[in-house]
């Protein structure tokens, strides 16, 4: 038995709860991987994990264990990285999901000047808006609008993305231009509904003009929960939009939307960055997440919001 690879095994089936995708990620037979733990078992007289045919559950010397091999793991990957100048240059894979628009107009611009950075790290990018199980999938990191529901994580605000109202000339000639964002519940204004996929709701938005506060969530036709497809659908006269101001800029400057109720605030979408929680940040994670803070911050750094 490879003592290392048995760990690895071990450790990945920790993380993701399964030996099926333990065995994916590490690109081995998952026969392969269960030798592999009941080896490790084997040599440490002890019970790492309950197996049912339908789950796998650590068990209490199982946890400990795994906390002490994460931690070698973690060492053996800094080494590695050490060598021959590579603290200087971090490599490897990378999985990285973020939202679809984030991507299109934002990061993947810009990912040239990441890999002339990093030319060893292979990014592996997940596009989409959907709820991502970071552990599970073996994802590195996610960026994420508006807050987390999974307070397990590391988060950090890396941007704030500041917000607002627009419509395609299109629609505004059939359903007419809204004086007040109340009319948007009415019967003759629609909205482009979002649904965030990691709760199934529909989204709902404050507004604020001098002392007056509301929060709108409007009638649609449509609703959809990735945001290439939000905007397209607004582009196309499905109804009203709340857009963050980078997804509009090109379209509002094309004459595609026209912005509504411009004598009104909202508050900014959070963006942010998130990982699983662990004493050790690998040099290539660490390095991505130096460069898109950066990038964000450029494009729409954190407000820093007065205390009290």
């Amino acid at each position: 038995m490879d003592r290392f690879d048995a760990m690895q095994a071990f450790a990945r089936v920790v993380e993701t709860g399964s030996f099926t995708k333990a065995a994916m990620t590490l690109h081995m037979s998952k026969t392969s991987v269960t030798q592999l733990v009941q080896q490790l078992e084997a040599r440490l007289r002890v019970k790492l994990l309950h197996r049912t045919t339908r789950k796998v559950n650590v068990t209490a010397d199982g946890a400990a264990y795994y906390e002490r091999v994460r931690r070698v793991l973690a060492d053996v990957d800094d080494a590695e990285t050490s060598l021959s100048g590579g603290a200087q240059s971090p490599r490897g894979r990378l999985r990285v999901d973020v939202p679809s628009p984030l991507a299109r107009l934002i990061l993947v611009p810009a990912l040239p000047d990441f890999h002339a950075r990093h030319p060893e790290i292979q990014l592996d990018l997940g596009v989409s808006d959907r709820m991502v199980d970071i552990i599970g999938e073996n994802v590195d990191c996610v960026l994420r609008g508006g807050a987390l529901t999974d307070q397990s994580l590391i988060q950090r605000h890396v941007a704030d993305l500041p917000l607002g109202v627009y419509a395609a000339p299109r629609y505004l000639a059939l359903a007419g231009v809204p004086a007040h964002p109340r009319e948007l519940e009415g019967t003759h204004q629609r909205i482009v509904g979002f649904h965030w996929a990691r709760h199934g709701r529909a989204a709902s938005y404050a507004m604020q003009r001098g002392d007056e506060r509301l929060e709108v969530r409007g009638r649609h036709a449509l609703s959809v929960d990735d945001g290439n497809a939000y905007i397209a659908a607004g582009v196309a006269g499905m109804g009203v939009l709340w857009l963050p101001e980078y997804m509009a800029r090109a379209h509002r400057d094309s004459g595609e939307l026209v912005p509504l109720f411009e004598d009104w605030q909202m508050a900014p979408m959070p963006l942010y960055l998130a990982y699983a929680p662990q004493r050790h940040v690998s040099a290539k994670l660490r390095a991505f997440i130096a460069w898109v803070t950066a990038l964000l911050e450029r494009h729409a750094p954190v407000m820093r919001r007065p205390v009290g």
